[in-house]
């Protein structure tokens, strides 16, 4: 069964965010990655850009994971009323994420079509018919055990 994870972006000061939020809750980060760590030819990374956080996740209990990013500047700044958190769901296999991506991506607009990340997951992004913001990932690394 798929789990859901809550995933919040910020406006450059992610890390300091979860330095929070780990403060509260424990734990070590499961994954950090900022955007000069995929800069190259295909994906150049603007100077001003270059130590924003791409994908951190906090696990909290035994199965949940507090996901989250910086928005880099050419995307804009984040309305921190509004377009500020996603659902993030954590599927079991490929072919789950494929399924819950195109259901759930039906009538809406996708952001990132599902394919094989940078990060080493399946991942997509799309917002739905209702105007909600999704995220489906499928990590081979994850066992569902923080």
């Amino acid at each position: 069964m798929a789990l859901i994870n809550p995933h919040i972006n910020f406006n450059g000061n992610a890390q300091e965010a979860f330095e929070f939020y780990r403060a509260a809750f424990g734990g070590e980060f499961s994954k950090l990655v900022r955007l000069k760590d995929l800069a190259g030819p295909d994906f150049p990374v603007a100077e001003n850009d270059e130590n924003k956080i791409i994908h951190i996740s906090l696990p909290i209990g035994k199965s949940n994971r507090l996901i989250g990013n910086d928005v880099p500047e050419f995307l804009g700044k984040v309305n921190e009323n509004e377009n500020r958190s996603k659902i993030s769901i954590t599927a079991e296999s490929k072919e789950e994420a494929d399924q819950l991506f195109h259901a759930l991506s039906a009538g809406g607009e996708i952001e990132m079509p599902i394919a094989d990340s940078p990060w080493d997951s399946y991942f997509g992004m799309f917002r739905d018919k209702f105007g909600i913001e999704w995220i489906v990932e499928f990590d081979p690394n994850y066992s569902g055990k923080i």
